[in-house]
């Protein structure tokens, strides 16, 4: 049996007044950092220890990660940055409050361009200051490849082939990986490991800075998903993240 640890990334100025991010890089907020060196002392009080590490290319996601390995003792080990774990691209919405977003469109739209599966949200202009083609930390990236917006499917995709090509293989040689990344690209990277249905990814909300570990069998197929820390405060965390889309009182 092999297992692998994700994490969201703690809470970013973004999360906190609750706009839309995607590929927006604000920083985290002094809760998210300490989320993040939450999710490090609950690793260490369990027994985890990790050979590699892999984040995205966004400051949120680098960060915790970076706060983490540090309670863990672990600054010195291989860390992979890559932007196909960056969190799923919001297009337009990017900056965008969620609550004011309901309001406009109502809340039935604002969910389904934020949980459902094939919907894109609408798309950023090629001349919008917003979209990161010119954004030096993509130079290597092809220009076809930088989305202007992605519906979770995907994300779905590119996570999935980032899992296969990199992470599998690490795994199979029995490598102690963790990987610091984002709501999305979580719901995403468990609705390719798992297949879940629509209805069941739509309910799937990923609390900030708390440890994942997934269980996976020999061909690195899952075998159950659990949450370290207390269940309780994991249920209120998660509660908070699907109130994300309601309109404000």
């Amino acid at each position: 049996m092999y297992e692998i640890v994700l994490v969201r990334h703690g809470e970013s100025e973004y999360n906190k007044q609750n706009l839309f991010t995607g590929w927006s890089d604000p920083d985290l907020t002094e809760k998210g950092i300490q989320e993040a060196k939450e999710a490090g002392r609950t690793l260490k009080q369990a027994g985890y220890t990790f050979d590699l590490a892999f984040a995205s290319v966004l400051k949120r996601s680098i960060k915790t990660l970076n706060y983490i390995l540090e309670e863990l003792d672990l600054l010195w080990i291989p860390v992979q940055k890559s932007w196909k774990l960056n969190e799923r691209h919001y297009g337009a919405l990017q900056g965008l409050s969620k609550s004011e977003t309901a309001v406009k469109f109502g809340e039935e739209q604002l969910q389904i361009w934020r949980r459902s599966l094939s919907v894109r949200p609408p798309l950023l202009e090629p001349d919008d200051p917003r979209y990161a083609r010119n954004d030096i930390r993509y130079k290597d990236v092809r220009p076809g490849d930088i989305p202007r917006g992605e519906s979770l499917e995907d994300t779905v995709h590119r996570v999935g082939e980032f899992w296969n090509q990199r992470i599998v293989p690490l795994v199979m040689k029995k490598e102690r990986v963790l990987i610091s990344a984002h709501g999305n690209t979580l719901r995403a990277l468990i609705k390719y490991m798992e297949d879940i249905d629509e209805t069941a990814l739509l309910s799937l909300n990923i609390p900030t800075g708390v440890p994942l570990v997934y269980e996976l069998d020999e061909e690195v197929n899952p075998i159950r998903r659990f949450y370290l820390g207390e269940q309780e405060k994991i249920q209120v965390k998660a509660a908070e993240v699907a109130n994300q889309g309601k309109v404000s009182e």
